[in-house]
């Protein structure tokens, strides 16, 4: 007889647990007249890492999936638009060096590789914009300060597509209500002590530190580096990735505007230093800010210096403000479901911040879990053997995208440049793409997956941005299809004149939203 699956259990709150909750949350109740009960099982003792502020669009899709008003969120949670990263210092390290990765794909780029066109136009002139300017309009309103959307235009929906800035802390909060009070999920505040077995090695229920027993069908490990269910019990052992990406620890600081109207970053800022980079995210009410760096490299007094000279703070100035350290292991679990548990957020893995990956993470896992989780205990084992192929493959296609970054810098004013250029620091699935695209431009069929973490364009705009090189096809381009590229590149320098004549400041539409809601679609 089968066993179905009834009781839910998430060990662990924060961004991950909640997000978690809420997806699952939203799909079931939405399909079934008597829905699995989930329960959230979270210490009230250990604080929240809090520093994961950045966000990728599909969060807009998951927050109005589980129901959420988007002007509450953008209200309660500080959150301020985010239409990209701009990556300063990354190429040479000069005061103009900047290129930008937005969140709006290439004009047409469905059908056009506009890429090709733009290499080849490069070749022949010298006064080409830069890759991005040229194919989409988002550098511009990034550079600009601009928002996304108008007060006018309804939640969710854009002008230019968007994620999130966000005051973590806020958000847990923010969801937690919203997942107890909308969602039927149920929330205890306990501390796990221990973990009991059926005979087959399934979880079968937890007992936490005043005696209760919390029993389950299913549990999603979302407990943080502690990674107490998949690591501490399971034994599931952590594949680290130092050797590839160096960075292990980071210096972080919240940093108040001047006034109350001071000009909002419309994109993150990551600011390449001497032996790691520097974020700088620009929320409603301040700034969170953080030196991320290896300490093979530097030391932690020449980081927290770095940090204060990015910041033009003297130290008396510095000595208003709290610094906290964070230590951090960059790698993931070799698998992410085992039996009856499943990992997600950073009981899975962790990656230093540089694309926002850690949030998108666990919104993708959490919508896998929602969509594909049986109904019944029988099947489980063919669910989890496919997540975990899949999940292998994105942590792999994040630690390949975040090294593109470091490996094609034309740096050389340190040794952890150096390092990261070097060859045997670099994963062989990377060499092999980067040779593919010394002589064609990234495209749709050089990844396996219709839902890729970092789509083709992701890759255009890094490495064009950064200088890197692709040979011209020797077969040349057709008539046609160059004057259907000029013709959209034409279209995108009309579209950006008027998007950036049109389009209030990020502050000024912030301001707007306080005092009145965004239309509902």
């Amino acid at each position: 007889m089968s066993q179905p699956i009834r009781e839910i259990i998430i060990v662990g709150g924060g961004t991950a647990g909640w997000i978690t909750a809420g997806t699952i949350a939203a799909k079931l109740n939405r399909a079934h007249h008597n829905p699995p009960r989930i329960t959230l099982v979270e210490s009230a003792n250990v604080p929240i890492i809090g520093v994961g502020e950045g966000t990728w669009p599909t969060m807009r899709r998951s927050l109005q999936a589980m129901g959420v008003n988007e002007t509450e969120f953008i209200r309660q949670c500080n959150v301020s638009f985010k239409q990209g990263a701009k990556f300063c210092g990354w190429v040479t390290g000069a005061a103009d060096d900047g290129y930008y990765h937005p969140l709006v794909l290439p004009k047409d780029f469905e059908q056009t590789n506009l890429a090709e066109h733009w290499l080849s136009l490069q070749a022949m002139h010298n006064t080409v914009p830069d890759f991005a300017n040229s194919v989409c309009s988002q550098g511009a309103l990034c550079e600009h300060g601009l928002a996304p959307k108008l007060i006018s235009t309804p939640e969710y929906d854009s002008v230019a597509n968007y994620a999130y800035h966000l005051d973590a802390g806020k958000f847990s909060k923010f969801l937690q209500r919203h997942c107890v009070e909308q969602l039927n999920v149920q929330h205890i505040y306990a501390d796990v002590e221990a973990v009991n077995s059926h005979v087959n090695g399934d979880i079968k229920s937890l007992i936490t530190k005043n005696g209760q027993t919390i029993e389950g069908d299913f549990f999603i490990d979302c407990t943080g580096f502690k990674s107490l269910l998949i690591g501490e019990h399971f034994k599931i052992p952590f594949k680290s990735c130092q050797d590839i990406l160096f960075n292990d620890k980071a210096i972080a600081v919240q940093v108040p505007y001047p006034d109350k109207n001071s000009p909002i970053a419309s994109h993150t800022i990551s600011t390449a230093q001497t032996s790691g980079w520097i974020w700088d995210i620009g929320l409603a009410n301040r700034r969170g800010v953080g030196h991320v760096y290896a300490s093979d490299y530097i030391s932690d007094d020449q980081a927290h210096q770095q940090l204060l000279d990015y910041l033009h703070l003297t130290e008396a100035q510095a000595a208003e403000l709290t610094f906290r350290p964070i230590t951090f292991k960059s790698g993931h679990r070799q698998k992410f479901w085992h039996k009856n548990c499943v990992a997600v957020g950073l009981s899975a893995g962790f990656l230093e911040p540089l694309e926002a990956s850690a949030l998108l993470l666990v919104e993708i896992s959490a919508s896998f879990i929602a969509q594909q989780l049986p109904a019944v205990k029988e099947p489980m084992d063919v669910i989890a053997n496919r997540f975990n192929r899949l999940f292998l493959y994105r942590w792999q296609s994040i630690i390949d995208f975040l090294k593109l970054h470091y490996l094609l810098s034309k740096r050389r004013d340190s040794q952890y440049w150096i390092d990261n250029q070097n060859p045997k620091f670099i994963p062989d699935s990377l060499q092999q793409m980067l040779s593919l695209w010394r002589y064609q431009s990234p495209w749709h069929e050089d990844f396996p997956y219709a839902q890729e973490v970092f789509p083709a364009a992701s890759y255009q705009y890094v490495l064009y941005g950064m200088g890197f090189h692709t040979q011209a096809n020797p077969s040349g381009l057709s008539l046609h299809s160059q004057q259907q590229a000029l013709q959209l590149m034409q279209k995108n320098a009309m579209e950006t004149k008027q998007l950036v004549a049109q389009m209030p400041s990020n502050r000024t539409l912030l301001n707007a939203i306080a005092q009145q809601q965004l239309a509902k679609i």
